[in-house]
């Protein structure tokens, strides 16, 4: 089992990068191999709908989107976790996702999602929401913990006083490794599920 965790926030060691470091021991306990690969302080810019990734197979901007692409399609998992800035995920984490699942041609059909935000006090279910979103357009099964995948810290570092919050991060691995293991046993026996040809129905005439 692969998970790949990707942190956006723009702080390399800040309180998104302890609630995820705290998902990583217990991957690492279950004998889950993870990664996590900061974004948030690199300069990755929106998508701009132009469509050159369907015949590319790759945006067209060549950054850490595409260097990352090889990794989502090797995983198993997938944990998005990001700072709240004004009730939502930061603008470069959702300029990256944008280009990372539209400009990606690989099916990521029942590969685990996992999203986590964290923030000061205010905003985290309506970023919760933003995230997951993400995972359900593309077919794949959401991971929960005991709570929504949340935790609190203003200063860096703060984050390791929210005992409820971490603790959250631990069933939320736990549960997301389960899941995964679980899915690889139907899919050996019963393979993916049976996929109907994509029917597009646009109202606008």
């Amino acid at each position: 089992m692969k998970v790949l965790m990707i942190n956006g926030s723009p702080h390399k060691e800040g309180n998104t990068y302890i609630a995820l470091k705290e998902m990583e021991k217990i991957f690492s306990k279950e004998g889950v191999e993870s990664k996590i690969i900061q974004v948030g302080n690199q300069p990755i810019r929106g998508c701009i709908g132009c469509r050159a990734c369907a015949k590319k197979g790759k945006c067209v901007f060549d950054d850490c989107v595409n260097e990352i692409a090889s990794e989502f399609e090797a995983c198993d998992g997938l944990v998005i976790g990001t700072p709240v800035y004004y009730a939502s995920a930061n603008g470069t984490m959702i300029s990256f996702l944008d280009r990372l699942f539209f400009s990606t041609p690989f099916d990521k059909t029942m590969k685990v999602g996992a999203s986590v935000a964290v923030a000061r006090r205010g905003g985290l279910s309506a970023t919760f929401d933003e995230l997951n979103k993400y995972f359900t357009i593309s077919g794949m099964p959401v991971a929960s913990g005991q709570y929504w995948n949340s935790v609190h810290g203003r200063k860096i570092g703060e984050a390791v006083h929210d005992a409820e919050g971490l603790q959250g991060m631990r069933t939320l691995a736990r549960n997301m490794t389960f899941l995964m293991r679980s899915i690889a046993l139907g899919k050996e026996r019963y393979g993916l599920p049976e996929k109907e040809m994509f029917e597009a129905t646009n109202f606008i005439r």
